[in-house]
């Protein structure tokens, strides 16, 4: 089901009420029935546009993390510096998920990683395309580390994100993502900058 597909009323009442239920409830205690239930939408409307109760989150996933996409773009365009262009990369990340923390939850730790795998929103086309646009053009600069390729570099944006969720779910989210980046970032720019006496 595409996006355009589903009522601007439905996804409005829908959505965020979806998240707010499977960041809140383990993923295989959540049935489409019990959507239909605490969103008082009926089952035929939900079945209308979803075949599944995954194919319901899921959209509601890719929805929101494809906003955060816009966002990003939006913010690095007019960054030259190398470094700060990253840390805005992290930094619209970090504060998007500080206000919708319910996506952060559901896509981070609540859906079972196996059943997220499963679909094309998990692979996060959309970051990793900015990522290989900002690598090819920060290569040509010579303004990051030339033995670092593309995949090296969306696998530690990913792996430094991941930990940094993880770590503030489990410390029961008392602190702003955007505000702890300085746990990770400088240790990520290390990885990445250039070597002492490059052009």
């Amino acid at each position: 089901m595409r996006r355009k597909d589903i009522p601007e009323k439905i996804r409005a009442r829908l959505y965020p009420r979806v998240l707010e239920i499977f960041s809140e409830n383990d993923f295989h205690q959540v049935s489409i029935r019990d959507i239909a239930n605490k969103t008082e939408i009926s089952l035929g409307t939900l079945y209308k546009y979803f075949d599944s109760k995954e194919n319901l989150l899921f959209t509601v996933l890719e929805d929101y993390l494809g906003e955060m996409r816009q966002i990003m773009i939006m913010h690095v365009a007019a960054l030259e510096n190398p470094r700060e262009i990253f840390r805005k990369i992290f930094w619209v990340t970090m504060d998007y998920y500080d206000n919708h923390p319910s996506v952060a939850i559901t896509a981070y730790i609540t859906v079972p990683t196996k059943t997220w795998m499963q679909q094309k929103a998990y692979r996060r086309d959309d970051i990793k395309d900015i990522l290989s646009s900002v690598y090819h053009d920060l290569s040509a600069r010579n303004a990051i580390d030339p033995q670092l390729d593309v995949r090296a570099l969306s696998s530690l944006y990913f792996m430094f994100t991941d930990r940094h969720i993880n770590v503030w779910y489990y410390h029961g989210m008392k602190w702003k993502l955007a505000e702890r980046m300085d746990d990770f970032f400088d240790h990520f720019w290390k990885i990445i900058e250039p070597p002492a006496g490059a052009p």
